[in-house]
């Protein structure tokens, strides 16, 4: 059953490219662009049309990379998530993922959804939303780079070696 594993890694790269990426987009391009946008009256069309979609691909790219993840973990996914002797650099890396999975979900998605009128917010509601979803994604964007550093270093330990 060689296909399964192959299979998982190539999810696991493939839909972490589109995270990561839709990560980097949302938090290098597409923020400091609304407000550009919004000084010249023009951001509707990125609010109404691109930061729907953007975040539908970003949310279920999350959940396709972590869920791709823990198939290639298989037998070894608690040996990581404890931190076991030998597990230590992928098990960082899977924790900094899980992390990241839980604030694209639980902070910074629930408030895109007042942000972006999907659901009914106050204009306080909606200023406290923007700073929680823009906090989460800084946050996000930081642990980016050693999420990514463990994960393609971390597989010392000689069960992970053959995955």
């Amino acid at each position: 059953m060689e296909f399964i594993p192959g299979l998982a890694r190539w999810l696991h790269i493939v839909a972490g490219i589109t995270w990561i990426g839709l990560l980097y987009y949302f938090n290098l391009v597409q923020i400091p662009a609304l407000k550009d946008a919004a000084a010249d009256g023009s951001a509707g069309g990125i609010t109404k049309h691109v930061a729907p979609r953007a975040l539908l691909w970003f949310r279920w790219a999350a959940v396709a990379t972590w869920l791709a993840g823990a198939a290639i973990l298989q037998e070894n996914f608690i040996s990581a998530f404890t931190l076991q002797t030998g597990y230590e650099g992928i098990g960082i890396g899977s924790w900094l993922g899980t992390i990241m999975l839980f604030n694209v979900w639980v902070l910074i998605w629930p408030n895109q959804q007042k942000i972006l009128g999907m659901v009914q917010a106050s204009d306080d509601e909606k200023a406290k939303a923007r700073r929680v979803a823009f906090l989460a994604s800084r946050t996000n964007l930081m642990l980016s780079l050693p999420m990514l550093f463990f994960m393609a270093n971390g597989l010392t330990h000689r069960a992970l070696i053959g995955l």
